[in-house]
């Protein structure tokens, strides 16, 4: 068997990743905040709220906390010759081999966490799919998409 990619996206995407679900509890927070006064409006029993705010409790923590930690020791790429080696996934780990013969295009983003944090997102796409790597440091982002496109050239011409 191959032996795992080698290496890992940028630690500073633990801070987006914790940042960008604490905005979703946030607004699941809001709505369960107008459920739980919806029952304490019309009289149901009010353990239905408390045992609402519970789950939104557990959900925040899990995805604030324990998720971003694990997707960043799981996540990992790696750029040969002739594929693109990527692994990924929390609960179900991925293992994908792009083949540079495949690739059409590369593409560096940037939403506006990651343009705070100085990350980008390598977007790979062949025929078929796109395949992102996440989070890495700009400078190292735009380096991963020069070399895939350089050597997805060279593979076209040989």
């Amino acid at each position: 068997m191959r032996k795992a990619p080698q290496n890992q996206i940028s630690p500073r995407a633990l801070k987006v990743w914790r940042l960008s679900a604490a905005i979703m509890s946030g607004i699941l927070l809001l709505a369960a905040a107008a459920i739980f006064t919806g029952i304490y409006y019309f009289n149901f029993p009010i353990g239905i709220g408390y045992t609402l705010l519970a789950v939104w409790l557990m959900y925040a923590l899990v995805n604030i906390f324990l998720i971003p930690k694990i997707r960043h020791r799981i996540w990992r790429y790696e750029v040969h010759e002739h594929e693109i080696d990527l692994q990924f996934g929390v609960f179900i780990v991925k293992r994908v081999l792009i083949p540079m013969v495949r690739v059409q295009h590369v593409d560096t983003s940037q939403g506006p966490l990651l343009r705070k944090n100085n990350l980008a997102t390598v977007t790979i796409s062949t025929a078929a799919t796109v395949h992102e790597i996440p989070a890495l440091d700009i400078h190292e982002a735009d380096e991963l998409r020069d070399s895939i496109s350089r050597l997805a050239r060279v593979t076209d011409d040989v």
